[in-house]
């Protein structure tokens, strides 16, 4: 039985490793066969200098991925078969309480995580993305950005796993069901808490200044019973020139967000539509309906995790000690890691759903498709968006529909709505 688990493993682990591979390759070899046609409807938009820029971005942004990965997957691998056992039998020598012992051995993984990110991240923010002009963060900047980050993850992820812990010392039996229950309070607490406190640690979120336009956003958002004093604009020029528009918050921490580069670049008519849409989050209740689900499915995974933790023959497959109950669930995270890859395109698919959804509830809003589209067109080509995405990995990666079908979408919506 040992040696099947450990045959599972490795064939979860390769299998992802293999995908994610494929699928690169799949996304690069497509765009390079059509990277250089120009669609139609971007005809006018952008020129063949720009076209090429496109391609050149997605294609470094996935050399780059594709390093990462395979980076992730050798430390992963090294950290399991060689680390782990040593990590664990050094721990149990110092004769520290369980929850102190949990405690200190995720956080070394979390240490060990870092430093290997940290080289990619920096290439990313300093090289990738300032050679195609994105990037206009200093380096004083980024720096409190990781100090802040390190911080405000070492306070929530230590009262979460301190919870954790706690449980399974204390109630051995059924600290699945005490876990779900304080995940689930602890998820909704962050999301109310986060618009409002974790978020302006690093960008000062005001109320929309332009005074005509917050005008018009109040006669939109008079449609659907919301108030203008929730539309916030943020200054996330100070970082990256990338435009962008979200939804977050529930109760009365809920608020949409726009980029203050969003706002610069745009025209009144097309942040309407932006705004629209992410009205379109909040109408549908997406945000509630991800969380129900999360909730539902939390309770499901950890009752699994439950059982396997206890099972010995998952410590032996190791060779672990079976009373290092962190080490085990760090065992079925990695099981877990794999798997959710292969089980990725469900999540995506849910999320593409759910914009849709809402650019129906912009055309409904606006009355038509032409500023959205307009929106899009702009966005795509001031993100240097992909064009052309392989099927196959927009159906694993997207989490919006492909821009050419989104715009194709809402000029079917506009036609439906003539009369």
């Amino acid at each position: 039985m040992e040696q099947i688990l450990v045959i599972l493993f490795l064939v979860l682990f390769v299998g992802r490793a293999l995908g994610r591979s494929v699928l690169q390759r799949l996304n690069i070899r497509h765009l390079r066969r059509y990277g250089q046609e120009i669609p139609p409807v971007f005809q006018g938009i952008i020129d063949e200098s720009t076209q090429q820029k496109m391609v050149n971005y997605t294609i470094d942004n996935a050399r780059l991925a594709t390093k990462a990965n395979l980076t992730d997957d050798i430390c992963e691998l090294a950290v399991l078969f060689l680390l782990l056992p040593i990590l664990v039998e050094v721990l149990a020598g110092w004769q520290l309480h369980f929850i102190a012992q949990a405690l200190i051995f995720f956080g070394l993984l979390a240490v060990i995580g870092g430093i290997i990110s940290l080289p990619f991240d920096l290439y990313h923010t300093f090289g990738l993305e300032k050679k195609y002009g994105f990037s206009t963060i200093t380096w004083r900047l980024w720096l409190m950005d990781l100090i802040k980050s390190i911080i405000i993850s070492a306070i929530l992820m230590g009262m979460l796993l301190s919870a954790l812990f706690a449980f399974m010392h204390y109630l051995p039996q059924t600290w699945w069901l005490w876990t779900w229950l304080f995940f689930t309070l602890f998820e909704i607490f962050l999301l109310w808490i986060y618009p409002v406190v974790i978020a302006p640690l690093f960008n000062k979120y005001e109320p929309i200044q332009d005074q005509e336009l917050k005008e018009q956003i109040g006669s939109l958002l008079a449609k659907v019973g919301l108030k203008a004093e929730g539309i916030y604009q943020v200054d996330e020029g100070k970082r990256s020139r990338h435009t962008n528009a979200y939804f977050t918050g529930i109760g009365k921490t809920k608020r949409i967000v726009l980029f203050d580069t969003l706002l610069a670049s745009h025209t009144p008519a097309e942040i309407l539509s932006v705004l629209a849409h992410e009205i379109g989050h909040w109408k549908k209740k997406h945000i509630w309906k991800q969380l129900l689900f999360m909730i539902a499915a939390s309770l499901v995974v950890l009752f699994g995790v439950y059982n396997m933790i206890n099972a010995p023959v998952l410590y032996h497959a190791f060779n672990l000690p079976a009373a290092s109950l962190y080490a085990g669930l760090f065992l079925v995270s990695l099981y877990l890691s794999c798997l959710g890859f292969f089980l990725g395109p469900l999540g995506a698919m849910m999320m593409r759903r759910n914009e849709r959804e809402s650019d129906r509830v912009a055309v409904e809003l606006t009355g038509t498709s032409e500023h959205m589209i307009s929106a899009l067109k702009r966005l795509a080509k001031d993100n240097l968006a992909n064009l052309h995405p392989h099927p196959l990995y927009a159906c694993f990666y997207y989490s919006h529909p492909p821009l050419l079908e989104r715009i194709d979408a809402l000029r079917l919506m506009a036609k439906k709505k003539e009369p």
